[in-house]
């Protein structure tokens, strides 16, 4: 059965797609532009149009009288908060997360700092600085690591760690993508994710989607590569835990003052679902998780791209 929404912007309006940048996803956030512009075509948005962001971006968007802008953008300037803030002072509406939420979620230690006031499950873990010795920080941890770069996406500079001695190349290794590394617990679960939408200020959480890889976690290979991860929707949970998972989702988008769209990743393991993450820009390539979340609960891509085109504005 399809979902039915209807268009909150004209369809003459002058639609920017945002996409690229200088992120290490802007190579993903392409793929997602050019999607994403596709879908507006489709929907009749004829002004629609793909724009490469750069340092004149600016001077861009005024040039073209641009009125709404589709954030496709991923990473470091389009999902933390930087091109938010840009286009707040432009007085230009845009999908997605504000300047807040952007700038919180991308930075993992952050944001679980406010999940935790919250009372959302979280595993263990510590921050550890650049000039930090972390051999002092983990002391109190246990082996295996996961170890993060706090403001990095598509899983870039993440790695296991199963002994001290991988534990020094590795951490060497996070470092360069960043100034802080998040050093988690490695648990073992299932590994899932939800999306919440926002439509006529209703916050509904998406179909869950369960992913088991060939790679031995959710690297970067195992999300951009064909074949490479085994997609289950919905998730094989019980209905329980599907509702707790789902509810848990939506509190965590609303701790961290979410609007218009996110995804929400999650270990489930022993009966408790962990928070991991909070993406403030999902993609929206052919591969991505969203749209197929979406499409399992009736909602096609078209129709899920007007959803979120349809917040835009929701952040004045």
């Amino acid at each position: 059965m399809g979902y039915n929404v209807k268009s909150k912007i004209k369809k003459d309006a002058k639609i920017a797609v945002l996409m690229g940048g200088s992120s290490s996803e802007a190579e993903v956030s392409r793929r997602s532009g050019k999607n994403v512009f596709k879908a507006l075509q489709n929907l009749g948005y004829n002004n629609a149009e793909l724009i490469e962001v750069d340092k004149n971006i600016a001077q861009t968007l005024r040039e073209k009288n641009i009125e709404i802008v589709y954030n496709a953008m991923h990473g470091k300037f389009g999902e933390d908060g930087c091109i938010q803030g840009m286009l707040e002072v432009m007085g230009i509406p845009y999908t997605g997360c504000g300047v807040m939420a952007s700038s919180v979620c991308m930075n993992k230690e952050y944001t679980k700092n406010i999940l935790k006031e919250a009372g959302i499950p979280l595993i263990k873990s510590v921050l550890v600085r650049k000039d930090e010795d972390y051999k002092e920080k983990i002391k109190d941890l246990k082996y295996p690591f996961m170890l993060k770069p706090v403001s990095e996406g598509s899983s870039i500079g993440m790695y296991k760690v199963n002994t001290p001695q991988e534990m020094e190349e590795c951490f060497q290794k996070s470092l360069q993508c960043g100034q802080d590394v998040m050093v988690e617990e490695y648990l073992e679960g299932k590994s899932v994710t939800v999306g919440v939408l926002e439509d006529d200020d209703k916050k509904f959480a998406t179909e869950i989607l369960e992913f088991r890889t060939k790679t031995e976690w959710y690297d970067f290979e195992a999300k951009y590569t064909a074949g490479m991860t085994e997609f289950i929707l919905p998730a094989e949970l019980s209905e329980e835990m599907t509702q707790k998972v789902k509810k848990i989702a939506i509190d965590s988008f609303n701790a961290c003052a979410c609007r218009g769209v996110s995804r929400v990743d999650f270990l489930v393991t022993k009966d408790i679902p962990y928070v991991l993450e909070i993406n403030t820009s999902p993609g929206m390539t052919d591969l991505s998780d969203l749209p197929a979340q979406s499409k399992a609960m009736g909602i096609d891509y078209d129709t899920l791209v007007q959803i979120i085109l349809n917040g835009a504005g929701l952040n004045k």
